[in-house]
């Protein structure tokens, strides 16, 4: 059960940050072009089907108002289709990639994330009263306003998150999950002599705490302009590639 309920609980955090993020880029560009009281969570989805386009080329992807995490979660007490509500609106964000660049980055990010599992509720209203309060639990988590700091909060909160898990799950967890302060050893480690790196490549990345400790951490000091980050986990096995490159 716990792993389970760390697919639910780190999928509506991931679900939280990327709404938020795109309702930051959006809100910043319009009160740079001044108008200061615009506020993309209160669009109609028709006017803002208009920046489709655009903002999938310049963010990835794109969520109209009403499937932003802060709606759905506004609406879910009195949603009785709740559970088929997520299921529309991951297969929307997803979607929403194909065709670009970040298409197989996007491609079944949500297939964990499974609403009509009997792990939430035998019945319906009992899956959809779970998650509602799963949204309303994340929604309650005091991450403050990305626009408002650089601290990495949701990092830092799924980090927390995943050391908690990995401790619980016994032996199991450290298949998946490096531990922060081993992972960030390896960083400094790493960096031992060397005054630049351009690749980070993890081979067996799992959940990616090493990766991220690298970006977060004492690579950062000897990166040029651009840092390719790359590594592998294993599913089923079958390969799951993830690489990232910085501008």
């Amino acid at each position: 059960m716990a792993g389970t309920l760390k697919t639910y609980v780190l999928g509506t955090m991931f679900y939280r940050y990327i709404s938020e993020n795109l309702t930051n880029y959006i809100n910043a560009g319009e009160q740079e072009a001044g108008n200061p009281d615009f506020d993309y969570a209160k669009m109609l989805d028709s006017d803002a089907e208009e920046a489709r386009e655009g903002l999938v080329e310049e963010k990835g992807f794109f969520i109209p108002p009403s499937e932003l995490f802060c709606n759905v979660n506004s609406r879910a007490d009195n949603d009785e289709n709740l559970n088929e509500t997520l299921e529309s609106v991951f297969n929307h964000i997803e979607s929403s990639a194909k065709g670009s660049s970040s298409e197989s980055s996007f491609a079944g990010l949500f297939d964990d994330f499974d609403v009509n599992s009997n792990k939430l509720g035998s019945t319906v209203a009992k899956r959809n009263d779970r998650l509602a309060k799963l949204l309303h639990g994340v929604a309650d988590m005091n991450l403050g306003d990305v626009k408002d700091h650089d601290i990495d909060a949701f990092g830092d909160a799924y980090e927390y998150l995943m050391t908690m898990y990995a401790s619980g799950a016994g032996k199991s967890g450290g298949e998946f999950f490096t531990p922060a302060d081993v992972s960030e050893l390896l960083t400094r480690l790493g960096t031992v002599g060397k005054t630049e790196i351009n690749k980070v490549y993890d081979p067996a990345c799992g959940s990616g705490s090493l990766l991220l400790k690298a970006e977060k951490g004492s690579w950062q000091r000897c990166c040029p302009q651009w840092l390719l980050w790359s590594g592998n986990q294993y599913h089923n096995l079958q390969p799951l590639p993830y690489q990232y490159v910085f501008a």
